[in-house]
């Protein structure tokens, strides 16, 4: 209306919501690529490059026969949780010359998921140790591949002489509830950490 001093509102601004960065870790070929992708909300950024003859004596495929390709840098996915808060997922190569690259992508990072294939448990050892040293929070995704889980919890977790207090869980990396379920123990841990006690 003409000549009226009544304006409109001014539209509410949300807040922009908090951003966590996690790690998805483990040896090679134990499914952090397909981690990423499966519970992404967005097409996942992968820097994969097909295994070639240059790879035969350096990359131990036993057990893993059928791979075709690897990570060469990393893998990027964001889920949304909620309103006020997004994971930004970031998939470690696994291959021990590319190992260089987890200092920088563990920079800034809250927590990691360390995922385990029981076939060839010693390939994760390393991501272990990792994030021990540095403090960094932890759980641990038993992949099923084949969706087979063909050892109790109890004695995964006996094999790996973890920590007290580290998760073990069973998970299938292609399934996005499976995937999402690992990252929601994840953030319990590291908000159960961050609370005082008392």
């Amino acid at each position: 209306m003409a000549g009226s001093d009544i304006t409109a509102p001014a539209p509410t601004e949300r807040p922009a919501p908090d951003t966590v960065k996690i790690l998805i870790a483990g040896g090679f070929g134990v499914g952090k690529t397909t981690m990423v992708g499966s519970v992404s909300e967005i097409a996942p950024l992968r820097t994969e490059e097909p295994l070639t003859m240059a790879g035969l004596g350096v990359d131990d495929l036993e057990g893993i026969e059928e791979k075709r390709a690897t990570t060469v840098a990393l893998d990027f996915g964001r889920i949304t949780v909620s309103d006020d808060l997004v994971l930004y997922l970031f998939g470690t190569p696994g291959q021990q010359r590319f190992w260089f690259m987890w200092n920088d992508l563990s920079l800034g990072a809250l927590g990691a998921v360390v995922l385990i294939d029981v076939r060839r448990p010693e390939s994760s050892f390393a991501a272990i140790d990792f994030f021990e040293r540095r403090g960094i929070p932890f759980v641990i995704a038993v992949n099923g591949f084949h969706g087979e889980h063909p050892y109790p919890v109890e004695d995964i977790r006996e094999s790996l002489t973890l920590p007290e207090g580290v998760p073990v869980l069973l998970c299938d990396a292609r399934d996005r509830t499976s995937s999402r379920d690992v990252l929601i123990a994840l953030l319990d841990r590291l908000i159960a950490a961050a609370t005082p006690a008392g």
